[in-house]
Parts: structure tokens; C-alpha cells; sequence
């Protein structure tokens, strides 16, 4: 004994949908149109969300060239150049934040 009803063919279920339709009130009739469309516009939501702002954006990365006559005293003062403006930045933007958290009271 089947507890499932047996498997009808797409043009027989279509045929029964149109069946239902041709039967039902306007209100229904309306009210499974707002549903068809409810479910398309949630699927078409989630086909299309998933390709918006997912790329991470193109990175330009500069490179210096330096010649072999480069000594470790020129590494050194270059380091410790980079590091000056390293400093001087996180000092700056430490500042700004002192700023904001006064003015905020904090």
C-alpha cells in the first residue's frame, strides 16, 4: 500500500492549475498572482545579489627599482625614512581620534 499518490506528467498538473484558476474568484485569483510574484522577486533577488560588489577592488602596487651599487647604509636611512612617515601617520590619526572622543565626551 502507497502512502504517496502516484507521479502525474507536468502537462496533466498544469492542466489542473488551469482548472483551479478558471474556478476561483478574482480575490484568489489576485491573491496567487501577488504570491507567484512575491517568490520570483526573492528568487531573482538571490540569483542576482550574490555578483553585486563581490570583486575586491584593483590594487595598484608601486614598485622601486633600486641598483646594485644600493649600499646597507642607503636600506637603513630608507627604512628608517618609511618608518618616520609610518609614525608620523599613526601619531596624526591618534590625534584625530583624541578629537572626536572629546567632542564626544568620552
Amino acid at each position: 500500500m502507497s502512502v504517496m499518490p502516484p507521479p502525474s506528467s507536468p502537462r496533466a498538473a498544469i492542466r489542473d492549475f488551469f482548472a483551479v484558476v478558471r474556478h476561483s474568484s478574482r480575490e484568489q485569483v489576485i491573491g496567487a498572482l501577488l504570491a507567484i510574484l512575491s517568490t520570483i522577486i526573492i528568487i531573482i533577488l538571490f540569483l542576482v545579489d550574490p555578483q553585486i560588489n563581490t570583486a575586491p577592488p584593483a590594487t595598484i602596487v608601486y614598485v622601486e627599482q633600486y641598483g646594485p651599487e644600493r649600499t646597507d647604509a642607503d636600506i637603513k636611512r630608507d627604512q628608517a625614512k618609511d618608518q618616520a612617515e609610518r609614525d608620523a601617520y599613526k601619531e596624526a590619526k591618534k590625534k584625530q581620534f583624541q578629537e572626536i572622543e572629546k567632542k564626544l565626551g568620552m
